[in-house]
């Protein structure tokens, strides 16, 4: 039987974060394998991708072949599209990996840049609009968004009270939309009404759109609220891999987010996390995803000096 092959680092996940580190790493010359599931990526459904100075609006597929070019011209990180099942700690010796087709590599590092995922609500037309004009981040496609009507769906009332001013570059009708049960509510819709805005309760499930271009939201009590974008963030779950590695190897996490300090290591000796897996909703993005899958290849690198 051949060994499995060696790489100073596996990185599982070929978004922005896993992406910058292959490419850092490599300039390190080191070897990298970055695994890379065959699913749509979670941002698949973004128009483009916003706050990367050389790259403003490029597509998530664009930013991904450009990505590649670059790293192809240094010969030392090889792509694999696989989904990794398993990966296991060797006492202080590495890591091996594998990923469902089969394949297995050994490691002195790895990088999570797994991101996370979205739990979609059972709404109807709100995979048509999402990444359109159901968005979950105003600082990534506000400005794709402005001069619309948008509603701040939550249940969390501090941050409804946000709807009143935290969104006046982009619009100047925000209002906050929340369920039924909502603790405080009346308090709440006064205050957003003495500063301009509203709060409207129910329960949504359709949203009429066009190609997806939301203009009217319905309730279960047939309201039908007229606006034009929904900044509705999801509840998230971390992936399988990652789910496992918290159950078996004692990966620790936070409120659900991967557990790291400053240079990015996780509570697993040589496991790194770089990305969304990190960082709470407001905190995703892809500038702060580079940021980490940098950090995280500069630490790598002079650990593998030590």
């Amino acid at each position: 039987m051949n060994p499995a092959p060696r790489y100073d680092t596996v990185i599982v996940g070929g978004g922005p974060a896993g992406l910058t580190a292959a490419l850092a790493l490599t300039r390190y010359r080191r070897r990298t394998l970055v695994v890379e599931s065959p699913a749509p990526p979670r941002n698949a459904a973004s128009r483009g991708v916003h706050g990367l100075i050389g790259l403003e609006g490029a597509t998530p597929d664009e930013l991904r072949t450009r990505a590649w070019e670059e790293l192809d011209r240094y010969g030392l990180a090889r792509r694999l599209d696989a989904t990794v099942g398993e990966i296991v700690p060797l006492g202080g010796d590495g890591f091996t990996v594998r990923a469902d087709d089969g394949t297995t590599a050994r490691a002195r590092t790895v990088i999570l840049a797994t991101g996370m995922v979205d739990r979609y609500p059972d709404v109807e037309g709100f995979a048509a609009c999402w990444g359109r004009t159901v968005i979950h981040c105003p600082f990534c496609v506000g400005e794709e968004n402005a001069d619309r009507t948008w509603a701040l769906v939550s249940d969390e009332p501090g941050h409804l009270g946000m709807a009143a001013t935290a969104f006046r570059a982009w619009t100047g009708d925000a209002i906050a939309l929340a369920p039924p049960a909502l603790p405080g509510a009346e308090a709440l819709r006064r205050d957003l009404r003495a500063r301009g805005s509203d709060l409207v309760q129910g329960e949504i499930t359709r949203l009429h759109h066009t190609d997806g271009d939301l203009h009217t939201v319905e309730l279960a009590d047939g309201t039908l609220l007229k606006r034009q974008t929904l900044l509705w963030p999801l509840p998230q779950r971390q992936v399988p891999l990652v789910e496992r590695l918290a159950a078996e190897h004692g990966l620790a996490l936070s409120d659900g987010r991967v557990t790291v300090d400053g240079d990015r290591r996780t509570s697993v000796p040589g496991l790194y996390a770089a990305g969304d897996l990190t960082g709470r909703t407001w905190e995703q993005g892809a500038v702060p995803a580079v940021t980490a899958g940098s950090t995280a290849a500069d630490a790598i690198h002079f650990a593998h000096l030590a």
